[in-house]
């Protein structure tokens, strides 16, 4: 029995030819390695980036939360019952006693008084004014013992409801 295309025993290749078919292989793997660690280190440093945007953020929420707080803290202040009687007193507002309430049909539930209006003490003595009579704008000047008006206005002509008209009588059918 005769071997076809069997050569015999093994033979050598030269030296040269199997340095050059490793050469490609060698260089993708050191290309790889490479791009690599570019990679890693690109990686490492865009979080490292994004970490001290992080903490920055975090400085910042602190301060505002702590800001936040003390407007908190200023609200709850200045809505105590006594800041709020205070401010009023400075607005010349006055308490205003027992409610008075109007009832369906037109009549009136409880006591309507006004409100006692004691003026506010003066801190320092006021430079002499001109007559009450000669005010700025032309009209007479309130006297000191008078409410101040609700719309700041000079005195003039009061407007009173009309007693005619009542809730029923609106034109509304019900």
């Amino acid at each position: 029995m005769k071997r076809v295309g069997w050569r015999g025993p093994w033979r050598m290749l030269p030296a040269g030819s199997t340095t050059a078919a490793r050469l490609p292989f060698v260089l993708l793997m050191v290309g790889l390695l490479v791009s690599g660690l570019v990679g890693l280190l690109l990686l490492n440093t865009a979080l490292n980036s994004g970490s001290f945007r992080l903490s920055a953020l975090q400085q910042e929420t602190k301060r505002k939360e702590d800001a936040a707080e003390g407007l908190r803290q200023r609200i709850q202040q200045e809505s105590a019952p006594g800041a709020l009687a205070k401010r009023a007193g400075s607005l010349g507002m006055v308490p205003g006693g027992a409610p008075a309430f109007l009832a369906p049909g037109g009549g009136v539930k409880g006591d309507p008084s006004p409100a006692a209006y004691a003026p506010a003490p003066v801190a320092s003595p006021t430079p002499a004014s001109p007559s009450p009579a000669a005010s700025p704008s032309g009209a007479a000047a309130p006297s000191p013992g008078t409410p101040p008006r609700a719309g700041g206005g000079s005195p003039g002509p009061s407007v009173s409801p009309s007693p005619s008209v009542s809730p029923t009588s609106s034109g509304v059918k019900r």
